[in-house]
């Protein structure tokens, strides 16, 4: 046994230098590589998700923009309705005044149409009475003449 721990001593004598070596250069390692390897990969890290968060809030003032720009467009157009409804109610309105002028118009021609009738028909009436009354003196002098005269109003002068 003693043989043994002294094989074991040995070993473990000639594996310092070993250790030494796996020590130092899992130092060298954390030092050289290690230590910037993970910095970049934090830093690569970084940027791709500081670069993603960027895009993300782009993505979502592009949307916020969209939006404003959509309701400034339905605020636009509804607008537009309103002024063209302003306007066609005005249209309307001009319409309906122009409708209600020409017909009163065309009313006081009727008036003045029928009244200007009327004197024509009372003229005419008058002018028929008084001409009426001339051709019946006139008719009777005609059939009465003869008879006065002593004549038969038979033509020929026979009684």
């Amino acid at each position: 046994m003693d043989e043994i721990l002294r094989q074991l001593a040995e070993l473990l004598l000639a594996a310092i230098p070993t250790v030494v070596v796996f020590v130092t250069l899992f130092t060298a390692y954390k030092l050289i590589v290690h230590k910037p390897l993970v910095a970049v990969l934090a830093e690569r890290r970084e940027r791709t998700q500081g670069a993603i968060e960027k895009a993300s809030a782009d993505i979502s003032a592009a949307d916020a923009r969209t939006e404003e720009y959509a309701q400034r467009l339905r605020e636009a157009r509804l607008s537009i309705f309103k002024k063209q409804e302003v306007r066609r109610q005005q249209l309307l309105q001009a319409r309906s005044a122009a409708v209600a002028e020409t017909r009163a118009a065309a009313d006081a021609r009727v008036k003045a149409a029928r009244a200007s009738l009327e004197q024509d028909v009372k003229g005419a009436k008058l002018t028929l009475a008084t001409d009426s009354e001339a051709l019946a003196d006139q008719i009777i002098r005609v059939i009465l003449k003869p008879t006065m005269a002593g004549e038969s109003p038979v033509a020929g002068g026979r009684p």
